[in-house]
């Protein structure tokens, strides 16, 4: 995302000398994408970033797939995930429950009350996107306050903490990518401004606004990575805190955008689904549906015509609002639907024709397209609805 900030103390020259108010020089990192051909930062440290004591396994939950076979289309219950009263131990980074995931994403959901250890993902950024809840996200580059509704977009080895406030629990649904996740390339001049076409713009995009100093030594960090095609995790123990930055600038840095932000295109009839895209990623899409008015051709028929995604798999996580074209099939909030590529979808019987004539759609949804079939997780298989992928006919498997 090339659009530049700076935070803190930087010195007028890149590469070049930065001192203390006592003569100590301050260590210059650069934290760059796609080798030295992306965008990229350079934070200023008051100690050396490399500079580990220790090292050890950290034993990551349950990141066992299992194909989706035989093939059908799936209902999740999220919140039987997580039933009963939070325990205040459970915290949102190794809290998560896996739920689906290929070799390009990985999509996990967690209710937690209480603080994450200091984490980075090498594998790939990270979307996370909080349905209820509020809090604080200490990061390298600074602090990010979040809250119900905030997508929060976490570049690659950040390393960061998350810090629940308030009473309520913090539900959020975390998609892990193994690449980076950018707006569509639609979306961005040559230079990387959002255009005018944009459903979004750099105004609704918040980075950190001051460095995090913090003092401590021998401080440990949880780095998820994949030394070998699978998901695995490694405690690093570090001689200085990692949030020793004075100040940084550059183009690349976490940063939350709110999904009442974003801005619904709309037509005459019905518009496909790349018209809600917010983000992009290698061999996925995430997309944004928000309350919004609905086709008004005078013959339109407003939920989405059926569908086959003969190339994808459609993930979508319903988490407010009322969803016109799912009524009578269970889905409620909190829950995912999944659409594999193969055959149709598409609204459930009814919904069709009671969609006509309407102006208004009160649903808040954010969805995942993948380009590589996906697996289910032992989160998924621990909370299906084995019912609803007879829901389109009323007649379940059985004797004939």
């Amino acid at each position: 995302m090339a659009f530049y900030r700076q935070v803190g103390h930087v010195p007028p020259k890149r590469h070049t000398q930065h001192r203390d108010e006592n003569g100590n020089l301050y260590y210059e990192e650069l934290m760059g994408e796609e080798g030295f051909s992306g965008d990229s930062s350079l934070l200023y440290h008051r100690g050396l970033p490399p500079a580990i004591v220790d090292v050890g396994a950290w034993h990551l939950p349950d990141q066992t797939l299992t194909p989706n076979h035989p093939l059908h289309h799936r209902h999740l219950r999220l919140p039987e995930l997580f039933p009963g009263d939070t325990p205040a131990a459970t915290d949102p980074v190794t809290g998560r429950r896996l739920v689906l995931g290929n070799a390009d994403v990985r999509i996990s959901y967690v209710v937690a009350k209480g603080a994450s250890p200091l984490y980075r993902n090498a594998i790939g950024d990270e979307l996370v996107y909080l349905e209820s809840g509020a809090a604080v996200v200490e990061t390298v580059f600074g602090t990010l306050p979040v809250r119900a509704g905030h997508q929060v977009i976490m570049p690659r080895a950040t390393t960061h903490r998350w810090l629940p406030m308030g009473e309520e629990p913090l539900r959020a649904y975390v998609i892990e990518a193994s690449s980076h996740l950018t707006p569509p390339k639609r979306y961005l001049s040559k230079f990387g401004q959002l255009l005018e076409n944009s459903p979004y713009c750099e105004r609704d995009l918040h980075g950190p606004a001051a460095p995090l100093l913090a003092e401590g030594e021998e401080v440990e960090v949880l780095v998820k990575h994949r030394p070998a095609g699978e998901v695995v995790g490694t405690r690093m123990v570090y001689a200085t805190h990692p949030f020793d930055v004075v100040g940084w600038d550059g183009c690349l840095y976490p940063y939350t955008f709110d999904i009442a932000d974003f801005e619904p295109l709309t037509g005459r009839v019905h518009q496909p689904p790349p018209v809600h895209q917010a983000f992009e990623a290698v061999n996925f899409v995430v997309c944004n549906f928000v309350p919004r008015k609905v086709d008004y051709h005078p013959l339109s028929i407003p939920v989405p015509y059926y569908h086959s995604n003969v190339d994808s798999d459609e993930v979508m996580f319903y988490c407010g609002g009322d969803y016109a074209a799912r009524k009578g099939s269970g889905i409620a909030q909190g829950s995912v639907s999944v659409h594999p590529g193969g055959y149709a979808h598409g609204p459930q019987p009814g919904a069709y024709e009671r969609s006509i004539g309407a102006e208004f759609f009160d649903e808040l949804a954010v969805m995942v397209d993948t380009f590589r079939p996906l697996q289910l997780g032992e989160g998924a298989l621990a909370c299906e609805d084995p019912g609803y992928a007879w829901t389109w006919s009323g007649r379940g498997p059985g004797p004939r």
